[in-house]
């Protein structure tokens, strides 16, 4: 099939072929049920934990805040890439366009950079609240709190935009991006022109971005490690307890990211596709599934408010049947 090429700039597509669906065809009305099951679960147990954390006061309390933050990011990280995913399987051609590309690239990169920024800003509290816990509630501030809100929603929008103006900048001539949604590396490589100036920038970008998250992690555990050292056994499992939920969400995305990046930046053709295919969905997915029920049940307050949340709606209608 020739390439769809814009009139007003000779040598442009409009469209790019997403091949890795080809191998799904066979399978694809399966799939799409799966992938519309995951988005819908994803959704109703963000949704879920956002509400019972906003209607009661008692969990009005920093690391809910941020944890409504992850929550809010992840459903905005699963829209951006569901739905597209799910269209395109149905697609005879299993084509989308340039613009949609160019778009999809900066709300998944956005997503990614604002859940290791959110992740980063738990294990900061996480510090505080264990090593500091008389200073806690002065330190997280109300006025604290909104300034790390702000800075987790904008600064990965606005580092981003910055490298992500050197993508929309270029002329594409190929067509064909071998993943099931757009990442930013695989698009660059359409371009009419050699540009290896991009990955030298994003490589640089991607340092300066999470080279100082990453040393307030390292540093915040490494204190959290040496203080519960001094406590009682007892107390050291009550410490530990409250690190639990974010040091799994933590190992979890961090295994996700590793094996997206390793799949942009070196040729994978050696891994079989189905492998490669989940590979490059679990940063997203399982994440987005799993955190929710992390910080829904493994934390014991908003797991108390959640199960009489269902406790009260099931007891509901027996109670209207007595009192009839």
């Amino acid at each position: 099939m020739e390439a769809v090429v814009s009139s007003g700039r000779p040598g442009t597509v409009l469209t790019f072929t997403m091949t890795a669906y080809a191998v799904m065809e066979n399978n694809k009305h399966g799939l799409f049920t799966v992938f519309l099951l995951l988005y819908l679960i994803i959704l109703t147990l963000n949704t879920l934990l956002i509400t019972v954390i906003h209607q009661n006061k008692e969990l009005h309390q920093p690391m809910n805040v941020f944890t409504c933050m992850l929550s809010v990011n992840e459903m905005y990280g699963t829209t951006a890439l569901l739905p597209a995913v799910m269209a395109l399987l149905m697609s005879d051609t299993h084509e989308t366009s340039v613009k949609w590309c160019l778009a999809q690239v900066y709300f998944l990169q956005t997503y990614a950079s604002a859940e290791f920024f959110i992740l980063a800003v738990m294990g900061y509290d996480r510090y505080v609240a264990i090593c500091c816990p008389l200073h806690y509630h002065s330190i997280m501030s109300y006025s604290k709190i909104s300034k790390l809100v702000a800075l987790a929603s904008l600064y990965p929008l606005i580092l981003f935009a910055c490298f992500y103006a050197l993508t929309l900048n270029l002329s594409f001539c190929g067509k064909v991006v071998p993943k099931l949604y757009c990442v930013n590396m695989e698009v660059v490589k359409n371009s009419c022109s050699s540009v290896p100036y991009i990955s030298i920038v994003g490589l640089v970008l991607t340092v300066f971005f999470v080279f100082p998250l990453l040393v307030m992690i390292v540093f915040s555990y490494m204190q959290i490690a040496r203080v519960c050292g001094k406590l009682l056994r007892e107390s050291q499992g009550s410490a530990l307890k409250t690190c639990i939920p974010h040091l799994f969400s933590l190992l979890n995305y961090t295994i996700g990211l590793l094996f997206e990046v390793i799949q942009s930046r070196f040729n994978m053709n050696h891994v079989a596709i189905d492998a490669r295919i989940f590979l490059s969905l679990y940063f997203i997915i399982i994440p987005s599934v799993a955190n929710p029920v992390l910080y829904g049940l493994g934390t014991q307050t908003v797991r108390v408010h959640t199960l009489k949340r269902f406790i009260r709606h099931k007891s509901l209608p027996s109670k209207i049947r007595d009192s009839g």
